[in-house]
């Protein structure tokens, strides 16, 4: 069946009536009605600047895979056309072409408009959906330009008839004026997705972005194996501190840890020194924070005959007095960034393990009553797998004896949410909804003023260094409520010769930490970014 030309078309009196009982945003979507609280963050304010949507309607689509059913869904006098996807079988997709992006576009953003008809509809339910992208431009294989989206979960509505508008991709790039090709499948063969009743797909939302997120600033691109920076504020100053050696290798005797420092927001830095630069042993950063004198504390992985976490001292971002060495019961593969802690004093998340599919794996904490002098370990969870391990965690302290972390996965399918309400005493551990990730370590930053918590992370093999914004209250007790991501930079998309985000706060600005190139050269950037404004 050939894929029928697609209209820019105009739905007031469809979302009219999709949105009876529900709250309705402009004229153009609506707000999922699971997520329709105080508390939920809708958008951060992304600097990308949009151009004007295009939609298309289940009239614009045609079946791609599978045997997937275009239906009427009517109420009253109101009859619109979806397409019903099933819960139950797996590999249902219909596609359209998009035509008319314009000559400015560098990319695009698409979201889907679903709803359901089935009165066993509940928020205890979710289900998943993915796009798939290609345009088809001139002299090239439409293979060329393919990607393949991550999976996305959300909730189903509380009553038949409501819509969710869900961002499927939040940053695709284009070939301005070349038509797109998209395709829309729901996954019900995915752990996830729980409703096992059809759902009605009736709009697709493509917006064409007329800019590139800001580039970063370049903190080191000497040659070399530039990577897994940490940036850390000192009062006004920035410090980041990075590892240099000759590839993707955390144990060669070439690697050593440097630092530099930036009193411009990241424009301009000082020359590097030296933090660590052990003989026979490889050093790596992999945690940083501030004690209880405003200091930066840093550890260092050192690795050669044994196996070390160093911790650093330092009040000027240039010079480094080793602190104190841990003799611990269970060597961690990292210790994490150090936050503070009322009554507890300093604290560290660490994880442990052989990354292999034995039961081997483990994470906890490390507390300090003496600013980092000495170090009580904790094991939280042993003997995990792999695909239950949450590594490389963030933490924040959130008052009243609450603690959250947010930890990237080795297997996938979302990142892990951890959280105690007892300051770290106990821990409870989940899976996020936030799956736009490969390998992506979560860096975390609390706004006081405002309350919203900034969760940043680097989607490997894309290129694209991710914020997601939310009220914790939202999310504390829901971790599958996570908001959509927005882009802040883009960057290498070589699987691992770039990522690991690190953020610090001066201000009313983050800056964003990781590194970017292609082996054997790459180089330490900084994003600035302004932090979320208050938009309930």
């Amino acid at each position: 069946m050939p894929t029928p030309t697609p209209r820019t078309r105009t739905f007031v009196p469809f979302f009219v009536w999709l949105c009876t009982g529900v709250a309705c945003v402009a004229a153009d979507g609506l707000v999922n009605p699971t997520d329709a609280t105080p508390h939920t963050v809708q958008e951060t304010g992304s600097s990308v600047k949009e151009g004007t949507p295009i939609f298309l309607t289940a009239n614009d689509l045609s079946i791609a895979t599978g045997k997937p059913s275009l239906v009427t869904m009517s109420s009253g006098s109101t009859h619109v056309p979806v397409w019903s996807l099933s819960g139950g079988t797996t590999g249902q997709s219909v596609a359209g072409i998009v035509n008319g992006l314009p000559s400015e576009c560098v990319a695009v953003r698409v979201e889907i408009v679903v709803t359901t008809t089935d009165g066993t509809t509940s928020p205890e339910f979710q289900d998943l959906y993915r796009v798939h992208l290609s345009q088809l431009v001139d002299d090239a294989p439409f293979t060329d330009r393919y990607a393949l989206g991550k999976p996305v979960q959300t909730k189903l509505p509380a009553a038949p008839f409501h819509s969710r508008t869900i961002v499927l991709e939040t940053f695709y790039q284009v070939v301005p004026e070349a038509p797109l090709w998209l395709r829309i499948q729901r996954e019900p063969g995915l752990p996830g997705d729980t409703f096992t009743r059809p759902t009605g797909l009736a709009v697709v939302k493509v917006t064409p972005l007329m800019t590139n997120p800001p580039e970063a600033h370049v903190v080191q691109d000497v040659a070399g194996y530039n990577s897994w920076p940490m940036i850390q504020a000192i009062g006004e100053k920035l410090v980041c501190t990075y590892s240099r050696g000759s590839a993707h290798s955390i144990a060669e005797d070439a690697r050593a840890v440097y630092a530099r420092t930036s009193t411009d927001s990241g424009k301009t830095w000082t020359e590097e020194t030296v933090v660590a630069d052990t003989p026979g042993y490889g050093e790596v950063t992999v945690g940083k924070g501030l004690d209880s004198s405003g200091a930066m504390l840093l550890w260092v992985r050192r690795i050669g005959k044994d196996w070390n976490h160093d911790l650093y001292r330092s009040t000027d971002g240039r010079t480094f007095t080793l602190l104190a060495t841990p003799k611990l019961d269970v060597q961690p593969m990292q210790i994490t960034d150090v936050f503070s802690v009322p009554g507890v004093g300093l604290m560290s998340l660490w994880f442990a393990g052989k990354y292999n599919d034995q039961p081997v794996h483990s994470w906890g904490m490390m507390t300090s009553s003496d600013d980092g002098v000495t170090w009580k370990q904790t094991t939280i969870e042993s003997e995990l797998t792999k695909q239950d391990w949450p590594t490389e965690p963030a933490a924040v302290y959130l008052g009243q004896g609450r603690i959250l972390a947010i930890a990237r996965t080795e297997t996938g399918p979302s990142q892990f949410q951890m959280v105690s309400t007892d300051y770290g005493a106990t821990w409870t551990r989940e899976r996020t909804n936030i799956g736009d990730i490969a390998a992506s370590t979560p860096s975390l930053i609390l706004d006081p003023e405002t309350g919203l918590l900034s969760n940043y992370y680097y989607e490997r093999g894309r290129g694209l260094l991710r914020r997601r914004v939310v009220d914790p209250e939202h999310i504390f007790e829901h971790p599958q409520n996570w908001p959509a991501s927005e882009i802040v930079t883009l960057a290498s998309p070589v699987m691992w010769d770039s990522g690991n985000a690190n953020a610090t706060v001066i201000g009313n600005v983050h800056y964003v930490s990781f590194y970017s190139g292609k082996a054997p050269n790459t180089s330490v950037l900084v994003s600035e970014v302004r932090a979320p404004t208050d938009q309930h």
